[in-house]
């Protein structure tokens, strides 16, 4: 009889997955259509010289969804715990896309203040994900290294910095004729970045954080020295 029970309960535990994983790409759609359908009205634009309230909710809102899933839902948080560190490190690697920050200072699109530390930031932890992820690869093990987690911490970091940094040139633009401003971020598609990819990236670096800690504690001894 217990040859019966440990498929049954190993069945129920990838249904359980597979249902979880449905509910995560519905939500992921759901919100990426919400997001491009309030950008093409401007819904996320605002009057010159004001914080960028919109694109604050825009960040914030998905960011308070994910954690108040993860607190109430063991599926959830399974799910997250389950996920692999090295296709997480590999959607960062993305963020070598920071590069059309710097492109869009140079065509005078977006401010040097803004473009120039979020573009560098971006490009540096995209530029790193590869090592992240063949150190994952060769030992598993790293993921609760000291390194892996600054990594995490910076990627982390870098992402706060740049909406600081955003939301500080929002507030000091004038609307002048000809000021290039953090404005062209309130609208599609480079909208997408702040309101559904920096959100993304965050939620995937506490996904990373997650499992490092809960691999220290499996470890009994903290996370392992470089």
């Amino acid at each position: 009889m217990a040859t019966h029970v440990i498929p049954r309960a190993a069945e129920s535990q990838t249904g359980g997955l597979n249902r979880i994983s449905l509910s995560v790409t519905v939500v992921l759609i759901a919100w990426f259509l919400l997001v491009v359908s309030l950008g093409s009205v401007g819904a996320f634009v605002g009057p010159a010289g004001t914080p960028p309230f919109a694109i604050a909710i825009g960040v914030v809102a998905p960011l308070a969804f994910f954690f108040t899933w993860l607190r109430l839902s063991e599926s959830f948080r399974g799910f997250v715990l389950s996920l692999d560190l090295r296709l997480i490190a590999g959607i960062q690697a993305w963020r070598w896309a920071g590069l059309g920050f710097l492109f869009l200072y140079a065509y005078h699109v977006l401010p040097a203040m803004f473009a120039l530390p979020a573009g560098l930031g971006d490009m540096a932890i995209g530029a790193t994900a590869p090592w992240i992820i063949v150190a994952l690869a060769r030992q598993p093990a790293f993921a609760a290294s000291a390194g892996f987690v600054r990594w995490n911490v910076l990627g982390i970091i870098d992402l706060v910095v740049a909406l600081s940094l955003g939301t500080l040139g929002a507030t000091l633009t004038t609307g002048a004729p000809g000021e290039i401003s953090t404005a062209p971020m309130a609208s599609l598609p480079l909208l997408l970045i702040p309101a559904f990819l920096v959100p993304m990236f965050l939620m995937l670096h506490a996904a990373a954080l997650m499992q490092s800690r809960q691999m220290a504690r499996s470890a009994g001894h903290g996370a392992i020295r470089d």
